[in-house]
């Protein structure tokens, strides 16, 4: 014995009591019609039947050992997405109660059976309805208005005894527009001689679709004004002609008249004409046995402005104050601080989108103070009024609130924050008062120091007091003589006084040229500079005269040339 198939029959025999088990349980709950196979979301009923009701589902006990809770049969014809009927000779019509249970329905076919009409309305509580399939059946005429709707893709309607009138009319126009896939269909009717005909040559008379006709393709009015529109609708057969205005909350009434007889006329009167009906769509429609046609008018109201709310200041991404404001035509909108026009800046600035008539968005403050607190009026204008609305901002607590006797604010317009003025405390006086004593000395002695410096460091440089300007041998020097030694520095020339020169081993009483800094000489240039120095009566070697009378440098270079340097 091959025990390897064990685990398959085991697996078989599981699943078979498992789905004994579903349908014991879902026969316990459900009573499926006779000649009907049920499940959760279909009811097949392919057997012949001599019922001449549409099957219904019954719901029973489910008896558990609480034995009050039982199924709503609501709930379980909800679930039913597919019905299929065929070879029920005795089902004659169809009624729209027999339906509306089955809300869920997407898949209804009825063939092969015996039926004749479907009442009015008979799918109307079934809006997913996507195909349907009377073919086959005694179905002599027909209406649009059981599929005006619902959004079919197909309607099978083949091998049916209709009758070629003005009633299928809709449809041969069907065919020609492909609708529903009834192209792909070969419809006949039944001719007055009694002759089948295919439904496209079927030719009838005075049996098209209604024209309809509006006084107003766009009506504006204001609110609380009152206002009439007139929807003319011809054809043959004549047409009803209806306003839709489902969902319109303004005050009106209908008033039908019939002017020709090829002309339905209908009168709207809106009374009172509410703001709340800006931009409603108007519908006129015209229907016959042929069909439907409809033309629209498009309501503009014109109302004042109105603040519809506008909220504290929220912390966002940035501390936003939210409004939304209602006006036709569209409101401007401004701004107040405190009862100043607010000025946008980096800091403060609106940002708002609109759509029709609402405009919706934000007063924006980037990192504000409590220079930004107080209160903010939003006001909108429009031709036909002006709105406003008050919140208050508080932002931030003032600094320092209990010495706020000491600031003067000044208010200004420009987002620039109040300048404060500050009294200074006392202590800071006196600390002034030093800084400033201190200042004004150091500048004392930086004068002296400069004058002092002036006077003393000019004589020394260009009086050729002491020795230093005598044997230095620097070649900046201002005397004449510097060169007189070739930089040789003797003991003797280190006692020389302030105002002596030595000349070798002499020293010589030297006095200033009165007339050395006249002007008219450049002393910067050797070649055109002319000093004199008066010395004391001096005798020379080689010279019979003293000398009395001023010597000159070009002199001394001379004789020192000439090797008379002794003494």
């Amino acid at each position: 014995m091959d025990v390897s198939l064990c685990p398959a029959k085991c697996s078989f025999w599981r699943i078979f009591l498992l789905g004994s088990v579903w349908l014991d349980y879902v026969g316990s709950v459900l009573a499926c019609p006779a000649n009907c196979v049920c499940s959760k979301t279909e009811i097949n009923c392919r057997r012949p039947d001599d019922g001449n009701l549409f099957p219904l589902l019954e719901g029973q006990d489910s008896g558990n050992s609480n034995g009050n809770a039982s199924i709503n049969i609501t709930d379980i014809s909800r679930n039913i997405t597919s019905i299929h009927i065929e070879n029920w000779r005795s089902l004659h019509t169809l009624n729209a109660v027999d339906m509306e249970l089955y809300t869920g329905l997407q898949k209804l076919t009825i063939k092969n059976s015996g039926l004749r009409s479907i009442q009015p309305r008979a799918f109307a509580k079934n809006p997913h309805l996507r195909y349907i399939n009377l073919s086959s059946n005694r179905l002599t005429t027909l209406s649009w208005q059981l599929f005006q709707t619902l959004s079919l893709r197909e309607l099978r309607l083949e091998q049916n005894f209709f009758n070629c009138s003005c009633d299928i009319r809709w449809m041969q126009l069907w065919q020609e527009q492909g609708e529903a896939r009834l192209n792909s269909q070969n419809l006949y009717c039944i001719s007055a001689d009694g002759s089948q005909l295919p439904l496209f040559r079927m030719n009838i008379s005075q049996c098209d679709l209604p024209e309809i006709s509006v006084s107003h393709v766009n009506l504006t009015v204001r609110e609380g004004d009152n206002a009439v529109i007139t929807c003319n609708g011809s054809g043959s057969p004549l047409p009803d002609v209806d306003w839709i205005v489902t969902g319109l909350q303004s005050i009106n009434t209908h008033q039908t008249n019939l002017n020709w007889t090829n002309v339905h006329a209908i009168n709207l009167t809106l009374v009172n004409v509410t703001s709340e009906d800006n931009g409603f769509t108007l519908t006129c429609i015209a229907e016959n046995v042929v069909g439907m046609s409809n033309a629209s008018v498009a309501l503009t109201v014109y109302y004042p402005p109105r603040v519809v709310s506008l909220e504290e200041p929220e912390l966002r991404l940035e501390h936003c104050i939210e409004f939304v404001v209602r006006g036709n035509p569209p409101p401007t909108l401004h701004w107040l601080h405190n009862g100043q026009p607010l000025r946008e800046s980096k800091i403060i600035h609106v940002e708002y989108y609109q759509e029709g008539e609402i405009s919706e968005g934000c007063l924006l403050f980037n990192k504000p103070t409590h220079y930004n607190n107080g209160n903010y009026t939003l006001i909108a204008k429009n031709p036909l009024g002006t709105a406003n609305q008050t919140i208050n901002g508080h932002f931030l607590k003032e600094p320092f609130p209990e010495s706020t006797d000491n600031f003067i604010f000044v208010d200004e317009v420009s987002p620039t924050p109040p300048i404060t003025v500050t009294h200074k405390p006392e202590e800071d006086t006196f600390g002034v008062s030093i800084a400033v004593g201190l200042a004004a000395f150091a500048c004392v002695l930086l004068v002296v120091l400069f004058i002092m410096i002036n006077k003393y460091g000019r004589r020394s440089k260009f009086g050729m007091k002491g020795p230093v300007a005598v044997i230095s041998g620097e070649e900046d020097s201002a005397s004449p003589l510097h060169h007189i030694n070739h930089g040789i520095t003797t003991p003797s020339s280190l006692d020389a006084g302030p105002d002596t020169v030595v000349i070798g081993m002499t020293r010589i009483p030297v006095i200033e040229n009165p007339q050395y800094f006249r002007q008219g000489h450049n002393c910067h240039k050797p070649d055109t500079c002319f000093r004199e120095i008066m010395l004391n009566p001096i005798s020379l070697p080689g010279h019979s005269k003293p000398l009395n009378h001023g010597i000159y440098v070009e002199d001394v270079n001379v004789y020192f040339s000439k090797g008379r340097h002794g003494f």
